[in-house]
């Protein structure tokens, strides 16, 4: 078992702990309060939840809500409770891993969308209906659930029963590789990783070009591209936290003083800052969003 989390935390002195984790828990609460305000809206308007588009943005959000309380929570228990059992420390492993899988593909499908209006708007309406959205969704879950299935299906195999009756550390780190099937784990998740790398780097390349050569709308078209230059951005910090345990391997031998702020910066660029960027991208640049939430909110601070 890996327990490189427990030997940095050691570590690490109490002000340091201390700041580290205040800022882990701030930005969760301020990244989570600010997506309610827009899941709030989501709900207030019948105009975004019969619109695919709006419906695939708002489930990136809950999404990310969700992922953010799960590595948030996984984050300070790796201070505070390093004795998880076992079943616990896999429902949250397990949770975290799909919501955290969930979104480069949720990512994927809002581009696809996004290239039918641009590219296709006379069969937007036909092609993009709510029903296939909510079919969508509903795959996006199934596949992003598979891997961390597998991975408890192998663990029931070559592992005793009477490991799940155990204590164990449960970290964010085991987000990407189960700490009971690390070489498996890293199969699985290399696989996924390059499919889904793939699908993405396909599907932007052809907005971008297309959405370039087919809108007469030049303004419409330069909001475009840059909304998906932005979102292209969120997916790649999404990614990095595929690759940011092979950059605490490489950079532990060369900078060991530094070791646990390179695995808080690590943490931080993989998991938090995407999240910052889904309000940016799809809810403040989104006229119709921005509208409806400053009507909305407006009206209630002048009736209190």
């Amino acid at each position: 078992m890996n327990y490189t989390m427990v030997q940095n935390n050691t570590k690490d002195r109490y002000e340091e702990a201390f700041v580290k984790n205040f800022i882990i828990v701030l930005l969760g609460i301020t990244i989570n309060s600010i997506n309610g305000v827009f899941v709030f809206t989501f709900f207030r308007s019948s105009m975004f939840y019969n619109d695919s588009r709006y419906i695939l943005y708002i489930h990136l959000v809950i999404n990310d809500m969700l992922m953010v309380c799960i590595t948030v929570t996984l984050y300070v228990m790796s201070y505070a409770w390093q004795n998880v059992p076992v079943p616990f420390c896999i429902i949250l492993l397990m949770t975290g891993a799909t919501t955290h899988k969930n979104t480069p593909l949720t990512l994927a499908g809002m581009a696809v969308e996004r290239y039918i209006a641009i590219c296709k708007p006379l069969h937007h309406s036909q092609i993009c209906t709510v029903h296939r959205t909510y079919i969508l969704i509903s795959l996006i879950w199934g596949v992003g659930v598979i891997p961390g299935l597998a991975d408890l299906i192998i663990t029931l195999i070559v592992r005793p029963l009477s490991l799940f009756t155990k204590s164990t550390l449960c970290s964010t780190t085991y987000l990407y590789n189960t700490p009971y099937n690390e070489d498996k784990s890293k199969v699985i998740n290399g696989f996924y990783t390059a499919v889904v790398w793939l699908i993405l780097v396909f599907t932007y390349c052809r907005v971008l070009v297309t959405a370039r050569k087919t809108t007469s709308d030049k303004s419409s078209a330069k909001k475009a591209q840059n909304t998906i230059l932005l979102h292209g951005v969120q997916l790649m910090l999404c990614m990095l936290s595929y690759i940011t345990p092979l950059i605490d391997i490489m950079f532990a031998p060369l900078l060991p003083a530094q070791w646990t702020k390179i695995t808080f910066f690590n943490y931080l660029l993989g998991n938090i800052v995407p999240r910052l960027l889904t309000p940016l991208i799809y809810g403040v640049r989104d006229q119709k969003f921005l509208k409806e939430m400053k009507e909305h909110f407006t009206c209630k601070v002048i009736i209190l």
